[in-house]
């Protein structure tokens, strides 16, 4: 009997690539394979696994044996999940073990915004600094200030644990449903997202993106915001109108920013560049060696139990099983 075929399509260590071939015929394609050679490789497969690649009916109109797709990744908004359930193509994500690694980075920029650690090393090292600085230089404190978290699941409870924990930080949090454990540990409070917004000094965005999310912050929620208060994305970059956050950030509306996310990924030019008031880094959520071997390990469990007739631990579409 022939074994199933797998296609590789981004991210995934060769160590991993190994323990695949123990069970499957494996094809190994480049992250940047065009629309036609993905389709040819995926054509063959019963098992797709990679991450950043955007995978509906377009791309896998040809894919007639496809079984199921592991993406190496928590969020799964590049995929048209009804056409995959309807299809009973299995998807499966990575949650939980990047959720540590994105909190920290998310308190990374928040400090780095507060304290504006990148506009003051570029500072010093165009060699400005030639004697004590003065107010123009200063940045906010963190400790003791109000911590809004946009979306309160694993990575906001997290960085909320972070803030509250590390910083005495009050915790305000808005979500479609009340989180008790944060209230009871935290004394976090629940918030409609108006009203976080204009309480908050720092408000951290933390929610999938979907249709009810894309554009979640705009022109008029920025007005809502203290002037002192930083904004930090580590959703998606449409949750943010970046428009009018650029024209917020101009303006003073609102103190600063911390961006991992953007409208267009990679972003190679932008006004985000010229404002000092805001932190750029480039999508890093979950990029740590550690981090990223572990979502990558996931996958693969993942889809050698989709593949080999069992459930796979992190079904996104469990009604696709229906489907089969």
């Amino acid at each position: 009997m022939s074994k199933k075929h797998v296609v590789v399509f981004n991210r995934l260590p060769e160590t991993l690539v190994e323990r695949l071939r123990e069970h499957f015929s494996v094809e190994v394609i480049p992250a940047s394979a065009n629309i036609d050679l993905f389709a040819a490789s995926a054509a063959k497969a019963q098992g797709l696994i990679g991450a950043s690649r955007k995978l509906g009916e377009k791309e896998l109109e040809m894919a007639t044996t496809l079984e199921a797709i592991a993406s190496v990744s928590v969020g799964y908004d590049s995929y048209d999940v009804d056409y995959l359930t309807e299809r009973g193509i299995l998807l499966t994500n990575t949650p939980d073990v990047l959720t540590d690694t994105t909190a920290d980075l998310g308190f990374t920029l928040l400090v780095s915004a507060a304290r504006r650690v990148p506009e003051l090393d570029a500072f010093v090292k165009a060699g400005h600094w030639r004697k004590g600085i003065g107010e123009e230089h200063f940045g906010t404190d963190i400790h003791g200030r109000t911590l809004g978290i946009v979306g309160a699941g694993r990575i906001g409870a997290a960085i909320a644990k972070r803030g509250h924990f590390g910083f005495d930080m009050p915790i305000l949090y808005t979500t479609n449903s009340a989180k008790p454990e944060l209230e009871e540990q935290m004394g976090a409070q629940r918030r409609e997202l108006d009203d976080l917004l204009k309480e908050a000094d720092f408000v951290c965005l933390v929610v999938p993106l979907s249709a009810a999310t894309e554009g979640l912050i705009g022109a008029r929620e920025l007005g809502l915001m203290k002037s002192s208060a930083i904004l930090i994305n580590l959703a998606r970059g449409p949750v943010i109108d970046e428009p009018a956050l650029i024209e917020a950030l101009r303006q003073g509306q609102i103190r600063g920013a911390g961006l991992d996310v953007y409208t267009r990924e990679p972003l190679e030019a932008s006004p985000l560049f010229e404002l000092p008031n805001v932190v750029t880094l480039p999508h890093i959520g979950s990029a740590t060696h550690e981090t990223r071997y572990a979502m990558a390990e996931r996958a693969v469990n993942n889809l050698i139990a989709a593949l080999t007739g069992e459930r796979p631990t992190d079904l996104v579409n469990p009604a696709a099983l229906d489907r089969r």
